[in-house]
């Protein structure tokens, strides 16, 4: 049985589970390594957007069972809304046990403050042009397929993955400035607001740096997502560090006693845990 390492916090986002580039059974297996103290889910968890009735695979359903069960077992557990599950925003303050639905967070981390959001409120196309945005979404999903068929293409000649996605993201001039001028938002406001760190999602761009102007300095990180870059912020022994998926070549497969279960028994028993567990 592995050991799970304790974190202090561990912030992850742009998950898009219901889509076909979501990484869920990569996601799986990370959150069965870990026991943080608190768990920030930051945005664009569970994709609504482009929720497709019938692609919901089980390794999708697993993640949120595991999510549960991290709750249940005393992991503080905030819900970040971001674009793609904006729906949520109406439960924004529910709580259930050690789940809550919020818009953003302050994390109190030792005498310095961390605020949380998502991040898609610097997104011009998204506050703009809703309807191009999920238009966008949807051609990302394509893209994705046709990439994970050409990396299938790569594995069997043994070359190395390539990113389609990120190769169209890197070689645009206009969306490597979008992502700087983001950055540099968050930790203008960041700085203007007294905070010494600003975390976000949305980009998919995982960073830590810290960004000082003529008004002070702040620390901005990013947790990426579990698309392209499968990355997380953890803090743990009061330092702050970026966990790849794709790094940890030893990473366990995640087998469990559920893959045996078809789709609707899964359902059924994530349904019925969820009515019968005292989170």
């Amino acid at each position: 049985m592995r050991t799970k390492r304790e974190l202090d916090v561990c912030v992850i986002s742009d998950v898009h589970l219901g889509t076909f580039g979501c990484h869920a059974k990569e996601l799986n297996s990370y959150l069965k390594t870990i026991t943080p103290k608190q768990l920030v889910l930051n945005g664009d968890i569970i994709d609504i957007w482009n929720f497709r009735k019938r692609y919901f695979p089980k390794d999708h359903l697993k993640v949120i069972r595991t999510l549960l069960k991290m709750a249940a077992h005393g992991t503080k557990v905030y819900y970040i809304t971001g674009n793609h599950d904006e729906a949520l925003r109406r439960f924004s303050g529910f709580e259930l046990g050690n789940i809550s639905i919020v818009d953003k967070l302050v994390l109190e981390i030792g005498k310095e403050k961390a605020w949380v959001f998502h991040g898609d409120v610097f997104d011009r196309s998204i506050q703009s042009a809703k309807f191009i945005a999920k238009l966008g979404g949807w051609g990302y999903d394509v893209l994705i397929i046709i990439n994970r068929l050409l990396n299938n293409i790569l594995q069997a000649l043994g070359k190395e993955r390539y990113s389609l996605s990120k190769r169209i993201k890197d070689g645009v001039k206009k969306a490597v400035a979008f992502i700087a001028d983001f950055e540099k938002v968050a930790a203008d406001l960041a700085i203007e607001n007294n905070y010494d760190y600003v975390i976000c999602g949305h980009i998919h761009q995982p960073q830590i740096r810290t960004v000082t102007t003529s008004k002070g300095a702040t620390n901005y990180l990013n947790s990426g997502d579990w698309v392209e870059n499968l990355t997380a912020l953890e803090f743990s022994q009061n330092h702050w560090s970026i966990y790849n998926h794709r790094d940890i070549t030893t990473a366990e497969e995640d087998t469990d006693d559920l893959d045996h279960f078809s789709k609707k028994e899964l359902l059924a028993k994530l349904s019925a845990e969820l009515t019968m567990t005292k989170l």
